[in-house]
């Protein structure tokens, strides 16, 4: 065998152990890095998770938050325009008249009152600016609904008096269900604000929803105790018998009022469930979970006022 031929066949058995070296990797290889792998990316995983789930907790607290809020603000600058708001006693006495009676374990007409409502003259055809009484009610609202969430929500309902230059254009433009109330008679404004009755025919106006993710939870003597108002008359009530009772599940502080009338003052406290955003079970208060429940409220003194003899 000549030098060189020695030389080239020993050059191709050195290329050949290179080349078998570096096919692949052996099955212990793969096992292992498999495991390294697995040990890396399962707590850096876990811990995207958890960032998450906790970035979601906090976004559904700061949206409860922030829509409690607003809905406070809304009924704050409503009940500014009252001139007489109604009591448990007054509730107790009026709700029969007012809309959802048969249903009153999953709807409560909480805050009622009745307020001056602005008509401008683009509206009225009249020459003048004129003003139209109005009675609303804000509903504490517990009925099962695929539109909304398994918390409560808060409903408004409003009907108002006709106006116009004839009496034909006020009848056309009064809601249905609509009467004054009457000052007339014997007795003081509450007495007489007490005897209202709704007009003989049907409601035409509809409770509309305001706010939704409201807090359920029924009262208990353990972990979800019963309200109570340093002033006024808490509407509803959480103890005794009548209509002004909360019953079934409007049996919560989700939503509920210190009334003065005699003063046309209202405290209004409002409770989210911020719980039910993220999760479809288990959305009742307690202790180690009432972070998840903001709580907001407002004392409203209206500007109005009513004169009787």
């Amino acid at each position: 065998m000549t030098p060189l031929k020695w030389l080239f066949i020993n050059q191709l058995k050195r290329r050949s152990q290179v080349k078998k070296k570096c096919d692949g990797f052996t099955l212990i290889e793969l096992l292992v890095g498999i495991i390294i792998a697995t040990l890396v990316i399962t707590p850096l995983l876990g811990f995207t998770i958890n960032i998450m789930a906790s970035d979601q907790q906090e976004q559904a607290k700061a949206t409860s938050e922030q829509e409690i809020k607003a809905a406070l603000d809304y009924i704050a600058r409503d009940l500014q325009e009252s001139v007489y708001i109604y009591d448990a006693q007054g509730i107790d006495v009026i709700r029969k008249q007012l809309p959802r009676y048969s249903d009153k374990t999953d709807f409560f007409p909480v805050l009622v009152f009745w307020k001056r409502q602005f008509i401008s003259k683009e509206v009225s055809k009249m020459q003048d600016d004129t003003f139209v009484y109005s009675l609303v009610a804000y509903y504490l609202i517990t009925e099962s609904n695929s539109l909304w969430s398994k918390a409560a929500r808060i409903g408004r309902f409003q009907i108002s008096n006709g106006y116009g230059a004839t009496e034909e254009d006020k009848n056309k433009s009064r809601d249905g269900g609509f009467q004054m109330f009457d000052l007339q008679g014997s007795g003081n404004l509450k007495t007489k604000m007490n005897q209202w009755t709704k007009k003989d025919e049907s409601y035409q106006q509809r409770i509309w929803p305001l706010v939704d993710y409201i807090d359920r939870s029924r009262i208990n003597n353990t972990t979800n105790q019963a309200p109570s108002c340093t002033t006024g008359q808490s509407v509803p009530r959480f103890s005794g018998s009548g209509d002004a009772l909360a019953t079934g599940n409007v049996n919560t502080q989700g939503f509920y009022v210190c009334v003065d009338s005699e003063n046309t003052i209202a405290e209004v406290h409002i409770r989210g469930n911020a719980l039910a955003r993220i999760q479809d079970n288990n959305i009742d208060f307690n202790e180690k979970n009432k972070t998840y429940f903001p709580k907001e409220s407002v004392q409203v003194q209206g500007r109005g006022f009513l004169f009787t003899k």
